[in-house]
């Protein structure tokens, strides 16, 4: 008979109460050219860049075109889909093809781990031309 041991979890940060994460700009249903601005809005909390251990903060997180991101493990980090913005940034410029986009914000710990309670912005949609 095999013994099967539970895997020690790392305890999730907490959010703050009534933390929300959202897009300053583009706002949702904009036209923006190939290579634009993101600004990511955030209240109830601040930012700090990876690593930081400070209560109530993360960094931001953009997921493009649907991305999907286990809320009990660390963000992936493929820079075309999970974009990390771990040194506590709160704009960057995007490169994205022609066509229509998703784009959605979530907050992570010190770790790159979503909250206990996630917070995560609605998805937005874009055209890029």
């Amino acid at each position: 008979m095999v013994a099967h041991t539970a895997q020690a979890q790392v305890p999730k940060t907490k959010s703050a109460e009534g933390a929300r994460v959202y897009f300053i700009e583009p706002q949702d249903g904009a036209t923006v050219g190939q290579e634009f601005t993101v600004k990511f809005g955030l209240s109830g909390m601040g930012v700090a860049p990876a690593g930081t251990d400070v209560e109530n903060t993360g960094h931001h997180h953009l997921l493009i075109d649907g991305a999907a991101a286990d809320m009990n493990a660390p963000i992936p980090a493929d820079a075309a889909t999970h974009v990390h913005f771990g040194k506590g940034q709160t704009e960057a410029r995007i490169k994205l093809p022609p066509g229509q986009h998703t784009l959605q914000l979530l907050l992570g710990d010190k770790n790159h781990i979503p909250h206990d309670k996630p917070v995560m912005s609605e998805k937005i949609t874009i055209t890029v031309q």
